[in-house]
């Protein structure tokens, strides 16, 4: 009963997302997946990383989730209240509208995108407004922005290009306006070069060390017993919360991973099924709720747990590009009273168990506790064994 409350409670709050969105995740059948991580660099769809456009949403053509971040443009952060999609594109059917808030903004928006080391990258974006700037900070070296002083009533394509620094691994893009100089509106960004390698898919941890690794997903229920459990058995923690959740509480989520060893990762923006979404939704979700956790909570997250252990090429490739190394599902779910271990017998050193945020969750790590114990595993964090 309490796993079905828990389940029409999930339902309620993401009934905006439609059918299509499956509820609890204890529900879905084991996944099967091989022991181990996949190697760095593996392509099983066989995508051409030559020269690909690397930025997220880049026509601003994904709709804003009803679990977005409270308003905002997929993929893109901008400042509060000042950005907009509208119809009046320069290609498709929706661009980037920036009225600044005030004299002391230029309004800019920037995402953040991974990028090979010592390797050439273009950026270019078509604009329409006055004193309208383009550019990428981080590359490693100083990079001048592209920009105009005026459009004149139509659009116009600003393009510049860096090459990145030897130790660089990411670069923040831009757009911007100019003080008292109104709005702007921009379209079409492309960042064209070479993707990093996909992120390497596992559901264990391979490791010699009698270690199990707790992780928490969703964040429905913050139930002070889960917190106090946590606190009282020093568990290493590693939360995959949902930025809704995030935003209702973020001091619960905080304190659950206070254990050192503890962390919070990536789960995507709004718990849908990557697989039935484009690679450019795939990424939007993920590189959102990235940097939603970043903002929260003042890191930046490297796993991402996929929904429902749904992933394919494409998943890995758009981890990758939001700066996750690896896409984690798990080997045993001790979900809502379950004590399942998808391949039999008793928990091993490196398996991962999967909870969730739930009203059961405090005797879910208990059960989960005794059987690390029954192996003889102590519980371990994640990321410092994730290399």
């Amino acid at each position: 009963m309490l796993r079905r409350l828990a389940a029409v409670t999930a339902s309620t709050a993401i009934g905006l997302l439609g059918p299509t969105v499956p509820v609890a995740h204890a529900d879905a059948p084991p996944v099967v997946e091989p022991a181990g991580l996949e190697p760095a660099g593996l392509n099983p769809a066989g995508l051409d990383p030559a020269v690909v456009n690397l930025a997220t949403n880049p026509g601003f053509e994904i709709p804003t989730l009803p679990l977005a971040d409270y308003g905002s443009i997929p993929g893109w952060n901008c400042g509060a209240g000042e950005a907009t999609v509208t119809a009046d594109a320069h290609s498709g059917s929706a661009a980037l509208s920036v009225t600044p808030a005030g004299a002391a903004s230029p309004g800019q928006c920037g995402q953040t995108v991974s990028v090979r080391p010592d390797t050439t990258y273009t950026l270019s974006a078509w604009v329409n407004g006055s004193y309208v700037f383009l550019g990428a900070t981080g590359t490693g070296h100083d990079v001048p922005p592209a920009w105009t002083a005026s459009t004149d009533g139509g659009w116009q394509q600003l393009t510049t290009s860096f090459t990145t620094g030897a130790d660089t691994s990411s670069v923040q893009l831009y757009l911007h306006g100019w003080y008292n100089q109104g709005g702007y509106r921009a379209d079409d960004v492309e960042l064209d070069g070479p993707a990093v390698d996909p992120a390497r898919a596992t559901w264990n941890v391979p490791t010699t060390d009698r270690v199990v690794f707790f992780t928490i997903d969703d964040g429905w229920y913050r139930t002070p017993e889960a917190a106090r459990f946590i606190a009282d058995h020093q568990l290493p923690i590693t939360a995959f919360p949902l930025p809704m959740p995030s935003g209702f509480q973020p001091d619960y989520f905080q304190q659950v991973t206070a254990v050192p060893g503890s962390s919070v990762q990536d789960h995507t923006v709004s718990h849908r099924d990557l697989t039935t979404l484009s690679p450019a939704e795939q990424q939007a979700e993920i590189c959102s709720a990235r940097d939603i956790d970043q903002r929260i909570y003042g890191s930046t997250p490297t796993v991402f747990r996929p929904p429902y252990f749904a992933y394919n090429a494409a998943t890995l490739q758009a981890a990758a590009n939001c700066g996750l190394r690896t896409v984690l599902t798990a080997t045993a779910d001790f979900s809502f009273g379950a004590s399942t271990v998808y391949r039999g017998g008793l928990l091993q050193p490196g398996d991962v168990v999967i909870m969730h945020f739930t009203d059961t969750l405090a005797a879910d790590l208990q059960r989960a506790l005794d059987a690390a114990n029954a192996a003889g595993l102590r519980p371990a964090g994640l990321i410092t064994y994730l290399h």
